[in-house]
């Protein structure tokens, strides 16, 4: 299961949020914090399990999910290197936005130039 599938659907990224602030949570704690029914909910902590996102642990007759915090760093990992390659493409778009400004206040004042020489003529 792909983890942004996962997290596309909204209650999925609220389970997510929820988990992250309290720690842990049962599925018991999770479903009274939705107005949707429990097996709506038992479907999302199912995804979110099969992408990785969340762990359970059965204690007695109770599951607890929390965070996998590896797939929360992976997550991270991810979200840092499509910023750095961002980041290195609008550093060549400046040196080349940078590279036409020079030329255009050259010509600019090549032009200012011969206008002044032509002037400079007539006179």
């Amino acid at each position: 299961m792909d983890v942004f599938y996962a997290l596309a659907e909204p209650n999925r990224r609220h389970i997510v949020e929820m988990l992250a602030s309290k720690g842990q949570l049962s599925a018991t704690e999770i479903c009274d914090r939705f107005a949707v029914s429990p097996p709506a909910i038992s479907q999302h902590l199912k995804v979110l399990k099969e992408a990785n996102l969340v762990q359970v642990e059965k204690r007695a007759q109770q599951r607890i999910y929390r965070i996998n915090p590896d797939a929360v760093q992976q997550l991270e990992q991810w979200a840092k290197d499509v910023m750095e390659l961002w980041n290195q493409r609008f550093d060549a778009f400046d040196q080349v936005l940078q590279a036409e400004k020079e030329k255009m206040l050259k010509k600019k004042k090549d032009k200012r130039s011969i206008t002044a020489r032509l002037k400079a003529r007539k006179d």
